[in-house]
């Protein structure tokens, strides 16, 4: 994941200074670090005040981060003195998303392809 945050950014020219990373999920002792409900309320008040996110850990939107991110995160953000918060969405339904998954599947159903590795 971080190495995929790098690469991203830096293809899209975004400075290391104006992304980080956090942790949505923690159940019980270590997971990783710094946890996203926190970072979310402690950004106002180090004058982050307009958020875009992104949550790259699903090929599509779950439920579950709907709901913490995209509903509970804004509303802490901008309970915090956040003034704008965005969430981009996972690749869902697009087309080129919906394309290269059912090619895999086919491939994979005709014994011509190892799905496990393309993915």
């Amino acid at each position: 994941m971080f190495t995929t945050t790098r690469l991203v950014t830096e293809q899209l020219g975004i400075a290391a200074d104006k992304y980080g990373i956090s942790f949505q999920s923690r159940l019980g002792k270590g997971w990783l670090q710094p946890f996203t409900d926190i970072r979310l309320e402690e950004m106002p008040k180090e004058g982050i005040k307009k958020l875009l996110v992104v949550c790259p850990a699903f090929v599509s939107d779950c439920l579950e981060t709907l709901e913490e991110i995209e509903i509970r995160g804004k509303e802490s953000f901008l309970q915090a003195g956040g003034e704008s918060f965005s969430m981009i969405p996972c690749l869902n339904t697009h087309p080129l998303c919906v394309k290269t998954i059912a090619k895999w599947v086919e491939e994979y159903a005709s014994g011509n392809g190892d799905m496990i590795s393309k993915l």
